[in-house]
């Protein structure tokens, strides 16, 4: 018999993977092309964006593929979601986003050192989210603020997505849609904090400039021990979305059976 679990858990860290790929491979093109001419910010959060939708298809029939701590918790609190795999799931998410990085790292070594070879704070963001991306200004305050926002944001619209009573689209364009929700988050919101809105999405990366001569990659640019902040607060924002459609929206729907896309995975698959 196959093992599920197992498959669950490889489907989130693969899917985990894709997502980053993605994502760092175009902000590490952005940052490391002269005069911007590979990419801006609007590329960086439609490559984000095709990102989360490539990873979503790469897990959804196994997993669920949550891709994100943020998404897993909160769907452990509202949509039962079983708690005991929370922290496996986590664990997955945060080793794919590792990985990912990793391989950007190294593919992109050359022109990191041409534009950056003491690995300073002018390239960490290729892997990791600063306050006001790196530009002074934007407070540690804002930033924890801007995180919850956005994390509100995606967490309710997945779980509007994927409410059956809620007419969510197809379930084979679903993904597309969550990865426009993301593309919007970035266009609207990544000011502040580069909306991580995911603790794996930042903390794995983080790790890996880490391990990989970014030894300021777990601070800010005044200095300031920061790698918590992705972690803690899109936890909260995920919970607060959650929250926000379990009580004001799901309570007023129809009865109807549940399908539950980003969830439970299918035990039959």
């Amino acid at each position: 018999m196959k093992n599920s679990y197992l498959g669950e858990l490889s489907a989130e860290f693969l899917g985990t993977m894709i997502l980053i790929l993605f994502g760092t491979g175009v902000v590490a093109q952005v940052v490391t092309a002269p005069d911007g001419s590979l990419g801006d910010h609007d590329s960086i959060a439609w490559a984000w964006g095709i990102g989360v939708t490539l990873g979503v298809y790469v897990a959804a029939r196994l997993s669920g593929a949550h891709l994100n701590p943020a998404v897993t918790i909160a769907l452990a609190a509202f949509k039962g979601f079983s708690w005991r795999k929370v922290a496996p799931y986590a664990l997955a998410q945060t080793a794919g986003a590792f990985v990912a990085a990793l391989i950007v790292r190294f593919v992109y070594s050359d022109l990191i050192d041409k534009v950056d070879p003491n690995h300073t704070i002018a390239t960490q963001g290729i892997f990791s989210t600063l306050p006001g991306n790196g530009v002074e200004g934007v407070g540690v305050g804002t930033a924890f603020f801007d995180q919850i926002v956005g994390t509100a944001i995606l967490v309710f619209v997945i779980f509007a997505l994927t409410t059956a009573a809620n007419n969510p689209p197809m379930a084979n364009l679903g993904p597309v849609v969550v990865g426009l929700l993301v593309v919007g988050i970035g266009m609207a919101w990544g000011a502040n904090a580069g909306y991580a809105i995911n603790p794996a999405r930042d903390f794995g990366p983080r790790l890996a400039s880490f391990v990989t001569g970014y030894t300021t990659a777990f601070l800010d640019q005044n200095g300031d021990l920061y790698f918590w902040l992705p972690i803690i607060a899109p936890i909260i924002g995920g919970l607060i979305g959650g929250a926000l459609f379990k009580y004001m929206i799901e309570g007023f729907l129809p009865n109807e059976p549940e399908t539950v896309v980003v969830s439970e995975p299918n035990q039959n698959a």
